[in-house]
């Protein structure tokens, strides 16, 4: 080989090196911050991620969204994330109690539940009380995940027992079900609702206050990009971040 080919491929080498290098250590150009966020936060979390992205070039935030108690576990269990955001308490407790938390949790939003009705609403429903009525098809959250909680907090401070033809992980998997017709009524968060766009129908319940869900949120332990994890928190407790969570329907502490 030739002192030029090998002087070319040796500089070729070294930028290689480099560019792995500045990508391995979250060097412009290189980051990702990884959240793991409650699946009813999808849409103005997607809105503030590409707010962070614009504010920090060269950072990418990639988001995991599902329900906060299986988000929890993962985390728990040692899987890589940056920034946890949880629909309740008791799934930022588990976090905090396995020393995930970087930082003290910090109530950023709240929600409360409502009800969602399929098109045309076709099992009548106007209240809570309706979904008792064995000849209308309910789907609830699991009884584990923050919007299960409170729909059964809910449902107990109206005396109202309900069996549901199903139980998601999710809200976001109960809005689709209702949505798609093939139940016709379920407890989900009147965000949720905002965000369908008129495919389902909300009806507010007095009983939802008794059920008002606190969203915490916290950099992590071990997380990849401290930095960045702690800027994308303060995004969301600031005034824009909290412009963004009102109008999509949160109430704000």
């Amino acid at each position: 080989m030739s002192d030029r080919v090998f002087g070319k491929t040796a500089r070729a080498a070294v930028a290689l090196a480099s560019a792995l290098a500045a990508a391995g250590c979250g060097g412009a150009g290189g980051a990702t911050v990884t959240v793991f966020a409650a699946a009813s936060l999808t849409e103005s979390f997607t809105e503030l991620g590409r707010v962070f992205e614009r504010s920090h070039p060269g950072v990418k935030v990639r988001f995991s969204f599902a329900g906060s108690s299986a988000l929890a576990r993962q985390i728990v269990d040692g899987a890589p994330a940056d920034v946890f955001a949880a629909a309740d308490h008791s799934a930022m407790q588990a976090v905090t109690d396995a020393r995930r938390t970087a930082a003290a949790p910090r109530i950023f939003a709240r929600n409360r539940l409502v009800i969602a009705t399929a098109p045309g609403d076709p099992g009548g429903v106007r209240s809570l009380r309706d979904l008792a009525d064995r000849r209308v098809t309910v789907v609830l959250c699991a009884a584990q995940v923050p919007c299960g909680a409170a729909a059964r907090e809910a449902l107990r401070a109206a005396g109202v027992q309900v069996a549901p033809a199903s139980e998601e992980q999710d809200v976001k998997a109960v809005l689709t079900k209702v949505r798609m017709g093939e139940a016709d009524a379920g407890l989900v968060y009147r965000t949720d609702v905002r965000a369908a766009g008129g495919r389902v129908r909300g009806i507010d319940f007095p009983e939802a206050a008794h059920a008002v869900n606190d969203y915490p949120i916290a950099p992590l332990t071990g997380a990849s990009e401290p930095r960045h994890a702690r800027a994308f928190v303060s995004l969301v407790t600031s005034a824009r971040g909290r412009a963004a969570l009102a109008e999509r329907g949160f109430d704000l502490p």
